[in-house]
């Protein structure tokens, strides 16, 4: 062989090298597929951003209609998290995955045809139905897939996937700003992505500890037997017929138990500190704030692709640093990065007008630096950890539990952005996000476990060596 070709491998990051090695490329395909459901969360949250402008002056909306066309979307997010919990035990991982993508087809040609603002909010609501639903069984679904070794970068390309759903629903904002009835075609094409989800969910298969749950050993066997090593199988068998022995229905009261409480904690720690930080302000008013720091409307909608490229590049990175840095020096690190971003934009619009104005570029490199650090750790980290910390009976309900918390607290903070910013001014709504940020360095600190190249099943043996 020659020297190039060698070269050039030794050149990839070794999370590359593996999860394009021949013995992965099953998983690889497993996470690709499945993380489509990540690109309809990112497509639709950052869609709307660029449309609501164009919607309030066709359906002439107002403050009030334009956001509830936002907050309907995440009220049912809310409602599909909840309840995605259970149909992802019955249904299995992969069914329910087939229900959200048909689902969310229907509801986003709804959305382009909506013939009033009250039409629109009901059909974003069933939209969010769809996207609360897939926002956690595409990381459960392919955490329960990947080998322990893999687990981390493998769960994180879903969050990759939901950023490249951001950075394309801006460059469709973008390229059909100048089109009559452009919002309507912005949410259309979202049932492409949706159709591509159902479609695939009929051809993968289910996952391994879904299988044996349910007593469907000999296909778990044959799943296993396209990504893992021959010896490893039986053992990996073992380790989920042991996590699987109470069969009894669990319930999500049960969560309150003293063995589940703490761990129940973590993952709502996790999933509130995610939002209070004001991440989907960002995310659904970027080009508000842009506009808020002297650029032009149009200059700020351009501008807005640029923070959904950072975004991009900072889930990339987190795929590559998570199996070899770990889950929690990340999150604390760059959950410390981001309230020194909070505090900087806080500062920025502490200053006079005329210095916000003649340096908006500050604000933009502030954002983009915010986007960064955001995902190298709360981004991707939270849906990593709840895929993995909890026991696998409880794990759809627990996993749940945590996402529904995360749409709220995104519904709450995204709501009411906009209120905050008048009645504690601009540069008070970033520096209570930065206190907020404080306070989640300090509960990463004391709480938060390494799960780090351990599977799932010793995991779950901690946990009740713990309790």
């Amino acid at each position: 062989m020659s020297a190039m070709p060698i070269a050039a491998r030794r050149a990839v990051p070794g999370f590359l090298r593996e999860m394009f090695a021949s013995e992965n490329r099953f998983i690889t395909l497993i996470a690709v597929l499945a993380a489509l459901g990540g690109f309809l969360f990112g497509y639709d949250t950052g869609v709307v951003g660029g449309a609501a402008p164009y919607i309030e002056k066709s359906l002439d909306t107002g403050t009030f209609g334009e956001s509830w066309v936002v907050g309907s979307l995440l009220l049912g997010a809310i409602v599909g998290a909840f309840a995605s919990g259970k149909l992802a035990d019955l249904l299995s991982r992969k069914w329910t995955k087939f229900v959200a993508g048909t689902i969310y087809t229907a509801a986003a040609l709804g959305s382009a045809l909506a013939p009033t603002v009250e039409t629109l909010c009901a059909a974003r609501f069933v939209l969010g139905l769809a996207v609360g639903t897939a926002s956690f069984v595409a990381p459960m679904y392919i955490s329960e897939h990947s080998p322990a070794r893999l687990r981390g970068g493998m769960t994180a390309f879903n969050q990759f996937m939901i950023t490249f759903g951001i950075l394309v629903a801006y460059l469709a904002d973008y390229a059909l700003s100048g089109f009559s009835h452009n919002w309507r075609w912005m949410f259309g094409f979202g049932a492409v992505p949706g159709i591509c989800l159902a479609v695939a969910m009929v051809f993968v298969p289910h996952t391994p500890r879904w299988l044996v749950q349910r007593g469907r050993e000999d296909e778990a066997r044959s799943v296993l037997a396209r990504s893992r090593p021959e010896d490893d199988i039986d053992d990996e068998i073992d380790g989920i017929r042991e996590a699987s022995r109470s069969q009894h229905a669990f319930r999500f009261r049960q969560l309150l138990g003293p063995r589940l409480r703490m761990l129940l904690l973590v993952g709502v720690g996790m999933a509130m500190f995610q939002q209070v930080l004001g991440i989907n302000t960002v995310i659904y008013f970027g080009a508000t704030i842009l506009k808020f720091a002297g650029y032009t409307t149009s200059t700020s909608v351009y501008e807005a692709v640029y923070l959904g490229i950072i975004n991009m590049v900072g889930a990339f990175a987190a795929m590559l640093l998570l199996d070899k840095v770990g889950r929690r020096p990340l999150m604390i690190t760059g959950t410390a990065g981001n309230v020194l971003t909070l505090i900087g934009l806080g500062w920025f619009f502490h200053m006079s007008s005329g210095f916000q104005h003649a340096n908006p570029s500050v604000a933009l490199g502030l954002i983009m630096a915010y986007l960064l650090f955001f995902e190298i750790s709360l981004g991707p980290i939270f849906w990593v950890m709840i895929a993995e910390i909890y026991p696998l009976r409880s794990r759809a309900k627990a996993m749940a539990a945590a996402t529904m918390v995360n749409w709220t607290f995104n519904f709450l903070v995204s709501y009411f952005f906009l209120q905050m910013t008048t009645d504690i001014s601009k540069a008070g709504t970033f520096w209570l996000y930065a206190g907020l940020g404080v306070a989640a360095v300090a509960f990463f600190s004391w709480k938060l476990p390494e799960t780090k190249d351990r599977s799932l099943e010793d995991i779950e043996r901690q946990v009740r060596g713990a309790a």
